[in-house]
């Protein structure tokens, strides 16, 4: 495992003046890890985006067979360095090997379903309405549309996915789908996981004659090096997982640029859990026990982690609660993943404690140990008044802790529901009786989520067709593209109209021969036929 510390530029490592060093720290114990890492300067920030669009230029024009096959051998070269990413992503983020292993495979087949989506074809959404010169009292055009990549990309490393929300992660591979090269700017907590990753996206595209320019990763542990990044007036878009306070760092200096650019930024999100009356007098336990799971797995640090549970105060809810203690009372403390999150989520939850009408249900019974930055478990509880006249109660406490809000009757339920901020999730505990009876509060929750969660639990999120994962803000910067899933290319591109242009002239999906045998929209019916 050589990992070296510096900068990569378009595939070569950065021997130059460099910026402050920095250290990544194992959060299990407080020891400093070797190597020294350095912020990238100014200049370097500078290089690696200039790159990025020369290789743009070429990267775009690619075919995507040739990007798909690109896309397969960067994951067979990340396969190759399995045992070593894992074991320093281990040493970096406390995160246990059983836990990183399933992050990996996730993570290496990213890549294969994007490669099989482009050699498809048809996401490239090719639309077509035929010239009508017979038509008065003016002529129809030719009209033909497909998107087309928009240019490099920045993306920031989410410090809970040091490998599936990370240099390969989706952010970087469907950028690479698209046809856009990528600058990764590297999590400070686990740099050298980055660097022994970006070793298999450099051979990759080695392999392949790709421009090395097509991928950058940028060190630092200073916001000013990501504040630099976004500010670079080549740069065409950002990709984003972590708190609201970054995330809404990023849209600002986006937005103050001379030429505004979209970030697509993942933020912060309560996912709240809605408890209705008859499956809590039919599955309290088991709903207890399923939230139990999901509030702690990963030590809480999941953007889609229950940080309110809301139901109607009632004696099945104080049974659901009795199950629910009972379990967190022999949760064992776990290491979080670095000591600024294990702070930020004692200072919230101090302010939680402090809060007049607030009150702990229950914590974990095993005393947690502070030097190893260990998180406890617990659940509060408050009255729906409280909840509406507290700002500090909603923000995001982001760890295993969750705050049970009572609800009086069928009005408050639905004024939680209509009044709460944007979430990732909404998830609902319902029989079939409860579903027709409580429909309105399902109404109100499809306005202020971005996947509604039936029976079930928030906490995990699939690679799918349909997979939503945004929801309005502070969920995230834009509720209409989600950041995980087949869906995510679609960040990363725009459409671009041809108006009577020369058949031969036209990228091959829009021709009337159809090469590429893709399915298409013409004259608004979806067809594979030529014209």
């Amino acid at each position: 495992m050589n990992i070296r510390g510096k900068n990569l530029v378009a595939g070569k490592l950065e021997n130059g003046k460099t910026g402050k060093p920095f250290q990544a720290t194992n959060p299990r114990n407080g020891e400093k890890l070797d190597p020294d890492f350095h912020e990238a300067t100014p200049d370097i920030i500078n290089r690696a985006i200039n790159k990025g669009l020369e290789a743009f230029k070429i990267l775009r024009q690619t075919s995507p067979q040739k990007r798909a096959d690109f896309l397969e051998t960067l994951a067979a070269e990340v396969e190759l360095r399995a045992e070593s990413i894992i074991r320093r992503a281990q040493d970096e983020t406390a995160l246990g090997e059983s836990r990183l292993k399933m992050e990996f495979e996730r993570t290496i087949a990213q890549p294969r379903v994007f490669a099989g989506l482009i050699r498809e074809g048809s996401w490239i959404d090719a639309k077509i309405d035929r010239a009508d010169p017979t038509r008065k009292p003016f002529k129809r055009p030719s009209m033909r549309s497909i998107l087309q990549p928009i240019g490099p990309i920045a993306v920031f490393g989410a410090s809970n996915f040091p490998l599936a929300i990370s240099v390969v992660g989706t952010d970087t591979i469907c950028a690479f789908a698209a046809g856009c090269p990528v600058i990764v700017k590297a999590h400070p907590a686990h740099p050298g996981t980055c660097e022994l990753t970006a070793e298999a996206v450099i051979a990759a595209l080695q392999k392949h004659g790709l421009p090395s320019g097509c991928f950058s990763l940028l060190q630092g542990a200073s916001k000013k090096t990501g504040q630099a990044i976004v500010q670079h007036p080549d740069l065409s878009a950002v990709a984003f997982t972590g708190s609201l306070m970054g995330g809404r760092a990023i849209m600002d200096a986006a937005a103050a640029r001379k030429k505004p650019i979209p970030v697509f930024a993942e933020m912060g999100s309560l996912n709240p859990v809605f408890l209705l009356p008859e499956a809590l007098k039919k599955r309290s336990k088991d709903i207890a026990t399923g939230f139990l799971n999901s509030l702690t797995m990963g030590v809480g640090q999941f953007c889609t982690n229950p940080g309110v549970l809301v139901a109607l105060d009632s004696p099945e809810l104080d049974d659901f609660l009795k199950h629910l203690s009972d379990g967190i009372g022999r949760i064992q403390p776990r290491t979080m993943l670095h000591s600024g999150i294990f702070q930020n989520y004692n200072s919230i939850l101090k302010i939680f404690c402090q809060t007049q009408g607030v009150r702990i249900h229950t914590r974990s019974g095993i005393t947690s140990n502070p030097a190893r930055i260990e998180a406890d478990t617990l659940v509060l509880e408050t009255d729906y008044t409280t909840w509406c006249m507290r700002e500090e109660l909603r923000q995001e406490c982001f760890g295993p802790a969750s705050i049970v809000v009572r609800i009086k009757n069928l009005e408050e339920l639905l004024s939680f529901a209509r009044n709460m901020e944007g979430s990732l999730t909404a998830t609902i505990h319902g029989t079939h009786d409860d579903l027709e009876k409580y429909k309105s509060l399902l109404q109100a929750l499809e306005t202020h989520a971005g996947r509604l969660v039936y029976n079930g639990f928030p906490t995990g999120v699939e690679i799918g067709y349909a997979t939503h994962h945004s929801g309005p803000y502070p969920a995230a910067s834009s509720a209409y593209h989600t950041s995980i899933g087949i869906d995510s290319i679609y960040r990363f591109v725009r459409p671009v109209c041809y108006q009577n242009c020369p058949d031969e002239q036209l990228p091959p999906e829009l021709q009337d021969k159809n090469p590429k045998g893709i399915l298409r929209k013409i004259d608004g019916e979806m067809t594979k036929c030529e014209i």
